[in-house]
């Protein structure tokens, strides 16, 4: 029904729904929490509200991918999108992550991602 690189996307979405973002909102030690925004790094209770944020999000996206619903058509694009701003932005801001040329790489591959989703719409429903 999905494309493979749709299904891709779908069970990573899964993973953080049932798997990553449970453990890291209710189990991770406030001390060690980190969650990026926008290529920002937040911590502590700022890096909590981030992951609850994010699991909302990737429930979201989880049941839309699931369904093939309209509505996830755009906001796909919207999210992957802010990803690669995101990434981008954490590659300038981070000296250890190698800068522009990383970021440019990094963000190019989400944007690639972005842009099959638009062509993709047909592959989502009512």
């Amino acid at each position: 029904m999905r494309p493979l690189w749709m299904n891709t996307i779908f069970m990573f979405c899964v993973y953080m729904t049932f798997i990553y973002l449970p453990w890291d909102v209710l189990l991770k030690p406030l001390s060690e929490d980190q969650e990026v925004w926008f290529g920002v790094l937040f911590t502590s209770w700022a890096a909590k509200a981030g992951g609850v944020l994010h699991w909302i999000v990737y429930a979201a996206a989880t049941y839309g991918y699931w369904k093939m619903k309209r509505w996830m058509h755009p906001w796909a694009i919207v999210y992957l999108l802010q990803i690669a701003l995101g990434m981008f932005i954490w590659c300038l801001l981070n000296s250890r992550s190698g800068g522009l040329i990383s970021g440019t790489v990094v963000a190019a591959f989400f944007v690639a991602l972005a842009l099959l989703s638009w062509r993709a719409r047909a592959e989502f429903s009512n």
